[in-house]
């Protein structure tokens, strides 16, 4: 594997990615409070961005595009694989990395909470930085589901950015 694959996202405290039916308003009502997250410094690095369908047919709803002049891959085995021009669609793991391979994708941002559990399952994730946000929202889709084992992380930094935001960033050893 020549790529480095990171992830960069926030989750409420009480672990979870979204609302079950896929909303972050409890994340945009509160996002710009947190002031520097670091964001736009790790997408400058970001050659590539790898989705899940759900979190890829979430972005359409932006009304923007937030990927401009990075190759977007999206992993799902719904989708038509001609859904949108700026994405290519992959039904496997394996098909999806040997593209990345093919292509030289060099830093690769992993997001989207099966994107996250598949990468890890497959030891394809280097880095993970997580924001906490200051909210209780009860119930959703989990950061981390189940794993066949334990994954060793290494603590690199924490930072408290605003408004009670704390954000974590790690190394997975392997």
């Amino acid at each position: 594997m020549s790529f480095h694959a990171a992830v960069f996202i926030a989750v409420s405290l009480d672990g979870f990615i979204a609302r079950p039916d896929g909303a972050i308003d409890w994340l945009t009502e509160r996002g710009e409070r947190a002031g520097d997250t670091g964001y736009d410094e790790f997408m400058a690095a970001i050659d590539t961005v790898v989705l899940g369908r759900k979190t890829f047919e979430k972005v359409l709803t932006f009304g923007f595009w937030p990927y401009a002049g990075k190759q977007v891959e999206v992993l799902s085995t719904t989708l038509p694989t001609d859904v949108d021009e700026r994405v290519i669609v992959h039904r496997t793991v394996d098909g999806l990395v040997e593209t990345l391979n093919d292509r030289g994708a060099k830093r690769i941002y992993a997001d989207g909470g099966r994107i996250v559990q598949t990468f890890l399952r497959a030891g394809l994730l280097n880095e993970l930085t997580i924001t906490t946000v200051p909210v209780l929202i009860g119930q959703g889709i989990p950061l981390f589901g189940a794993l066949d084992a334990d994954i060793a992380l290494t603590h690199n930094a924490t930072r408290t950015l605003n408004e009670g935001f704390v954000q974590s960033d790690y190394t997975i050893r392997r």
